[in-house]
């Protein structure tokens, strides 16, 4: 696609769209009717594809949230490569909208974006005010990351110049969305690095997140969780997610909790992912989550299409409607994952009153350190492991306020404990393993590709726009 054909009918420059509920709210009210919010991770360079691809989550038989994921360009500020790629028509692997107009942008939500369909921004920047900008821009108020979350994993952009762009961007959305609409920010600190880090930590860093977003204006937020190794001790971390919330954040500022299915290495086989779906599915209705980002059966072996992106979506909700919610004592005791969690909390509270500061100051220290986490600015000295029953244990806590695993009646995992490369491997791969081999060994058939007239081909998510947003 060339810039002279950007302007196709079906995407032309139309006014801003009209307001409809906040993105939180339409999440409450779906909570409370009893339906899961079932989110896909989706995004097309071009707008009439993205188009195709929010229309058919739209019409997905589920409760939808749309997604507009931006390509790795935009994502890191190259917005020369990103226009570029336009003009000589090479595919991105995302919706680079601070390239396109915000009148194509908006032509392609107009009839889309509505009161029982918002469309939320996921992108993976550190520093993201570009996207800010072009997004309230286009008419849309709802998008995602942290100061933390958006910076360690994925760069080497400094914590202190993250946490800055934040700051400022968080104050830059709620000034910028009308007052008719409520800003709405994600924290992807329950992510961090997809796995391999006990959930405690994942807790935490979402809950941090969600109060620096909090303290710079945005009054509607969501916090993360991603599905771990063990599903007893993830229940226990979405509680604790909730639960901290309540303790933590302002009782008049609009919250909910949003799972991942697992972000891991995915299932080869085509019933051992969409076990793996499932069991996010019932986790998030079972632990109280009330938005899940789904996975799909290709996900181990490519960029998925829409087709399969709806499935996933129909799947998850499927199951979820099956699934009893839960029933939680009035007094919730203590959880090992809410115990770590809270510690981890009150020990960065404890460094200062400006959050920001008080989070470059955690990690300095190793207060917060994330294993396995290569940044310059994360200290390195933790280290994680899988126990025998599959929780994810700290064999190594260095400055933190936690204690190293010890089990029941035995001593503390010896210091000097290291994780090998075949022990990293075995752990990363041990969740596709345990759902492939509980599938059925029957083959099954799935299609490879969409024809034109459905969707596209099914390439045009990848691209030399580099790898897939983290969004």
């Amino acid at each position: 696609m060339t810039a002279a054909t950007l302007a196709a009918p079906n995407v032309a420059p139309l006014p801003v769209p009209p307001p409809g509920p906040s993105f939180g709210a339409f999440v409450a009210a779906a909570a409370a009717s009893g339906q899961l919010v079932v989110q896909p991770r989706m995004g097309f360079g071009d707008p009439r594809r993205m188009r195709a691809g929010l229309e058919r989550t739209k019409s997905a038989v589920a409760t939808t949230v749309g997604t507009l994921t931006i390509d790795s360009y935009t994502r890191v500020g190259d917005h020369a490569a990103a226009r570029a790629a336009l003009t000589e028509g090479t595919p991105l692997n995302g919706y680079p909208i601070a390239t396109h107009s915000a009148e194509l942008t908006r032509g392609l939500l107009a009839g889309v974006l509505d009161a029982g369909f918002p469309v939320q921004v996921r992108h993976g920047s550190s520093r993201p005010e570009a996207i800010v900008r072009a997004l309230a821009a286009a008419g849309l108020d709802a998008t995602e990351g942290g100061p933390v979350s958006y910076c360690l994993p994925y760069g080497r952009t400094p914590l202190a110049e993250s946490v800055d762009n934040w700051a400022r961007c968080c104050e830059l959305l709620a000034t910028l969305v009308p007052a008719a609409r409520v800003p709405h920010l994600e924290s992807f600190g329950g992510c961090m690095l997809g796995q391999l880090c006990p959930p405690g930590l994942l807790v935490a860093i979402s809950l941090l997140e969600g109060m620096f977003f909090v303290r710079h204006g945005i009054r509607s937020v969501s916090l993360s969780y991603a599905q771990q190794t063990d599903p007893a001790q993830d229940a226990e971390a979405v509680r604790a997610l909730r639960r901290l919330a309540g303790e933590f954040l302002p009782p008049d500022v609009d919250r909910h909790v949003v799972l991942y299915t697992y972000m891991g290495v995915f299932p080869h086989t085509g019933r051992g992912a969409t076990r793996l779906l499932e069991a996010s599915a019932q986790l998030a209705v079972s632990a109280g989550a009330q938005r899940l980002i789904v996975k799909t059966a290709a996900e181990a072996r490519r960029i998925p299409t829409v087709l399969e992106n709806v499935r996933a979506l129909e799947t998850a909700a499927a199951t979820a409607a099956l699934t009893a919610p839960p029933r939680e004592p009035a007094q919730p005791a203590d959880s090992e994952v809410y115990r770590e969690a809270r510690a981890f909390v009150e020990a960065v509270l404890e460094l200062g009153e400006d959050l920001g500061r008080a989070l470059r100051t955690a990690f300095a220290r190793g207060v917060l350190d994330v294993p396995y986490c290569l940044h310059p600015d994360n200290a390195g000295r933790s280290r994680s492991f899988v126990d025998a029953a599959g929780r994810l244990r700290w064999s190594q806590t260095g400055a933190m306020p936690v204690a190293p695993y010890a089990p029941p009646g035995g001593r503390a995992m010896a210091p000097v404990r290291s994780m090998t490369s075949d022990g990293l491997l075995a752990a990363l791969g041990r969740v596709a393993r345990r759902y492939d081999d509980a599938a059925d060994s029957a083959p099954r058939t799935e299609p490879e590709t969409e024809t034109e007239t459905e969707t596209g081909p099914a390439t045009a998510a990848a691209g030399p726009g580099g790898a897939r947003s983290p969004a």
